[in-house]
């Protein structure tokens, strides 16, 4: 018996020309994500923390010592392949946003102020109404209906692609959080959807329209936040019709990353727990619109998912019934981009004796976000030109709230999700997938 499948391998389309990475929102983690590219391509920094750049991958066997580097087994765009577009409501430059954000320091930020400098915001589709705590948006799209709005994104990624010599592009949504929207019968089909659109509709916000306008547009669509924006039924189906590749939704960076390690530690022990209480203190951007209760909520459905679905208290309801999961975010502008996150793990273990795990993560929540943008930037415009299209669920390994088809349970366990990834890229190259059964070493 071996740990080992093999499959066959994709049609894969080679990666010629540039690849055009879009990100709705030009704030710190836009910023952070460019300017560290940037730094990466002149050999200044070295891209710690992203899978496509660092991560080794095994094929076959144990004993075959093979483990190349992703990068070198899968046929990514290089970093030198890469341009860069993005829209945001303030009119700031990559150079001066990135400053104001505060992520990077001045040392690291001067040796590409040239580029940076470069880079200007298009006129973003953007209303107070969905984010209410921005304010100075004044670089800010305007027409009689949401159709036409999104009619002039699909005309910025036209001409930016035509301008830049860009032949693929990949949409990241790095923008603030929405405020909480649920689908409705305007998200059902393509026809209600494009209806709602002539009718400005409120139920249609300005990240359904990006989401839209790339699809139609041909290129792939990440969403970074929280927001209802490509994971309804209209959008999934258009993407399904014109060969377009989504996910989403939520970056999983830094309290929810640790969940998702720590969690299924626990269950793999059977190891009950009683609550998890857990709290932020952040100062950017992200912060001050998460303040607003209207888009924390949005954030919290995200966050308050993974433990659920993670521990599976139907399954097991003596370790995990009614346990208390209480999430806060608070806004400490003198943190900035610097979050801290406490986290109390109340847990039970043998004849049901109480225990305590106690987490202080001191994070740079721009500095986690950046290498998953360039991830599923590469990973996407990879799998579109392997055929595939739609869902990709096998990216949940970088949301807290993974794209899932209906009728599915998301996998949020990051293990799993992890061997989720990289059987998808040994399917698609045709490899054995790693079964990590391993019973022929001791026959």
């Amino acid at each position: 018996m071996s740990d080992t499948t093999r499959g066959n391998p994709a049609t894969i389309a080679p990666a010629t020309g540039k690849l055009a990475i879009f990100t709705p929102g030009l704030g710190a983690v836009a910023t952070t994500f460019i300017a560290g590219v940037e730094r990466v391509r002149r050999g200044l920094s070295a891209p710690i923390g992203s899978l496509t750049q660092m991560a080794t991958v095994r094929l076959g066997k144990r004993t075959d010592n093979r483990s190349p580097l992703i990068k070198d087994f899968v046929p990514l765009a290089t970093l030198n392949d890469i341009v860069f577009a993005a829209w945001d409501p303030i009119p700031d430059d990559a150079y001066t946003a990135a400053v104001k954000a505060g992520v990077l320091t001045k040392e690291d930020l001067e040796p590409v102020a040239d580029f940076l400098k470069g880079i200007k915001p298009m006129p973003a589709v953007f209303e107070n109404k969905y984010v209410t705590r921005i304010t100075g948006a004044t670089n800010v799209k305007s027409a009689k209906t949401k159709r036409e709005l999104a009619e002039q994104l699909r005309a910025d990624i036209r001409n930016f692609m035509k301008a830049n010599g860009a032949e693929r592009g990949a949409m990241v949504w790095t923008g603030s959080t929405e405020i909480f929207i649920k689908a409705g019968p305007q998200h059902q089909t393509i026809e209600a959807f494009e209806k709602a659109m002539d009718e400005n509709d409120e139920a249609i916000a300005p990240s359904m329209l990006y989401a839209y306008a790339a699809i139609m547009e041909g290129i792939a669509y990440c969403n970074g936040a929280p927001n209802l924006s490509a994971d309804f039924p209209a959008l999934v189906e258009l993407a399904n019709q014109k060969g377009v590749v989504v996910s989403g939704k939520d970056f999983k960076t830094g309290q929810t990353w640790m969940k998702t390690v720590i969690a299924p530690g626990m269950k793999a022990r059977m190891l009950g727990l009683e609550g998890w209480y857990s709290t932020n203190i952040l100062g950017n951007r992200d912060g001050e619109v998460l303040d607003d209760p209207a888009s924390f909520k949005t954030k919290e459905e995200s966050k308050l998912s993974v433990l659920h679905t993670i521990l599976q208290p139907e399954k097991y309801p003596e370790l995990y019934k009614d346990f208390s999961h209480v999430v806060r975010i608070n806004y400490y502008p003198p943190r900035g981009d610097n979050k801290e996150g406490w986290d109390n793990i109340d847990i039970k273990g043998w004849l049901g004796y109480p225990m305590q795990i106690k987490v202080n993560f001191l994070c740079r929540d721009s500095i986690l976000a950046a290498p998953l943008v360039l991830d599923l930037a590469l990973f996407s415009d990879f799998a579109q030109r392997a055929g595939m299209k739609g869902i990709q669920e096998w990216l949940s390994f970088y949301y807290k709230s993974p794209q899932v088809a209906p009728g599915l349970q998301p996998e949020h366990d990051l293990f799993i999700q992890q061997t989720k990834l990289k059987n998808t890229l040994r399917h698609l190259m045709g490899e054995e997938q790693i079964t990590h059964l391993g019973l022929e070493y001791y026959q």
